[in-house]
Parts: structure tokens; sequence; C-alpha cells
């Protein structure tokens, strides 16, 4: 997978502008690319497994209306629908087999009381596949809304500058306030779809899995990785033990995808009193809207000399479902 990644340079501290292919970017099916380097790393976290939270930013003001981009909210929303029909495909396939399973079931009087285990079973993934045709005809429905606002809004802005190149009267300048009117409305009408567009789009699970840096790591060695997106923040802080292991404070955090803002990685080594930037790559949040969970190796510096492995789950059923009851309570 081809990913858009910007370096800072830590000894210019210039930006350079790339296409560059993450080393590493596959689902967990394929664990025996990565089973030596996971086993090298034996990364151990210092405390419990449980999943932190990042810091949910706010709601974008009214003012932010004016700065909205179309062209993001399109690649989201591509991503978004591709990743919940993999999700959907995924389930049917289950349903294919479940089905298959229970005809062989009904052919044997042997197995006839695995039949209404496998029954329930069924009806549960049939209700969960409906639930999910749901969500993406809404996905679609609520973008189909989206572009006719955006068209309309731009209608607005030729008939704006077609009025302010001819005279000025009374009817003109009734009708250019209308406009403006008009083409306020459109701009708060896309800034509310954009909110229940993000809402869709669920968690992003990120657990740590430890650097790769080959002759860079050295016992002792400390390192503090920044994870950014938007208004939330990770960060934690890792040592090199010298049986090559490496020991963090935090293992995973959730994160919410926002349209607007994508990753940050940053990460720093130690050095006296001082910590050192070692490099900062961005990387797109819409890249991480997969069904099945990913290992991603991230070049840290330009010549990949150091590595950063993350894995990145998407969950996007916890934060559906807690919106939907919020709902219900309010009506």
């Amino acid at each position: 997978m081809s990913v858009k990644l910007r370096f800072d340079s830590p000894s210019d501290g210039g930006l350079i502008h790339r296409s560059r292919s993450f080393t590493g970017f596959s689902s967990l099916t394929g664990r025996q690319r990565t089973s030596s380097v996971r086993n090298s790393l034996r990364v151990k976290a210092m405390t419990g497994n449980k999943a932190s939270r990042a810091p949910v930013s706010p709601r974008r003001s009214s003012g932010a209306i004016w700065s909205l981009q179309p062209e993001q909210v399109g690649r989201v929303f591509q991503a978004l629908r591709k990743g919940l029909k993999d999700y959907l495909e995924g389930h049917q396939a289950e349903m294919d087999f479940l089905s298959s399973q229970q005809r062989e079931t009904k052919r044997n009087s042997r197995l006839v009381r695995r039949e209404r285990g496998r029954k329930s079973e069924i009806r549960s993934l049939e209700r969960y596949i409906r639930r999910l045709e749901f969500q993406i005809s809404k996905v679609e429905e609520l973008y189909e809304t989206y572009c006719i606002q955006w068209r309309l809004c731009q209608g607005a802005v030729n008939m704006k500058r077609a009025f302010s190149l001819s005279q000025s009267t009374r009817a003109s300048r009734e009708s250019l306030l209308e406009l403006n009117r008009n083409h306020r409305h459109s701009l708060q009408d896309m800034s509310t779809m954009e909110g229940e567009l993000e809402i869709l789009l669920g968690e992003l699970h990120i657990k740590m899995k430890g650097l790769i840096g080959f002759a860079r790591l050295c016992p002792g060695d400390q390192y503090e990785v920044l994870v950014r997106l938007g208004r939330q923040r990770w960060k934690i802080r890792g040592r090199i033990e010298s049986d090559d292991s490496q020991s963090w404070d935090e293992e995973e955090m959730v994160f919410l995808p926002h349209i607007h803002h994508n990753f940050e990685i940053k990460v720093t080594e130690a050095k006296g009193l001082s910590w050192l930037l070692v490099g900062m790559v961005t990387c797109a949040s819409a890249d991480f809207f997969v069904a099945r969970p990913q290992v991603m190796l991230v070049d840290i510096t330009e010549l990949g000399t150091i590595k950063l492995q993350l894995e990145v789950t998407w969950k996007y059923e916890r934060r559906l479902l807690t919106h939907t009851h919020e709902n219900k309570i309010k009506i």
C-alpha cells in the first residue's frame, strides 16, 4: 500500500514531501512474515493490557464551516464504504459456511442437538448483516446529500460572482443577500453532515509493538513515541533492555478518527538531559479503515534505519451502538 509520508529531518529541520510505501502493511493473517521480527523485539508493557483512550477533541465551532474540504470528505467516504463492505463480505462468507453446516446436520440424525445452537448463531449473524447493510446505505445516502449541498454552494458562489460583475440595483442587492443566506445555510448543513459521518467512523485501536533499528538500537537507549490525531495525543516512553527486549509504559490506545486530521508520529531519543528528534512521519487516517487488523511497519527516518511497528485495528461497532443508544434515550 502506497501512503504519503512527510519526513522531518533532524539534521536540517526541513520537510521533504514524497510518496513512499510502508515497509510492511499487511493483515494479521500473514503472521509468518512478521513472526521473526516480533520474536526479536519481545516487547513488554509495564502496565496492564487495558487500552486507554486518547483525549477526545471537542466539536468544531461554527466558524470552521468556512474551511470545509469536500475532497478529503470524499476520500474518507470511499475508505469507510470499502471497509464496511469488507466487513459485510466476511460475515456473509461466515453465514454461507454456517448454512452449509446446518444442511449437513439435518442429514445426520446424530447431530440434531447441535442444530439448535447453530440456528441461534445464524439468526444473530443475520441481524448483524442487516445492520451492516443499513449502515452502508446510511453512509451512501449521507454522502449523496453532502455532494448535493456542495453543488448548491458552488452554484451560489458562481451566482454571487455574476451579481458582483453586473450593475448594482435594489433587486440585485436583495438577491445577493438571499444568496449569501442560502450559501451560509448550505455550509452549516455540510458541517453537520461531517459530524454525522465522523460518528460512523468508529474507533482505531493502535497497539505498540516496538522499534526496529538493528544496529541503531542498543541496550540502555531510551525513546519517546508521540502519536497525534488532531488534539488526541498518545505519548509513551520505552527502554531497550540488556536482552534486546523493549519495555514501554503503555501498550494500546484508542483514537476517534477525524475527517480533517491525519496521524502524526514523532520519535525522539534521550541524549543526556535532552531529547533528540529521530524522525517524524505523517500518514492519512483513511488508510486504516480495513476490516482486518493490520501490522504496520513505518520508516521513521528517511533511510529506514529506525522503524516503528504498530498494530492497527478498526472497530466501528462500539461507538456506533453507543450513539444509537443515546438517540433512543433522547427520543
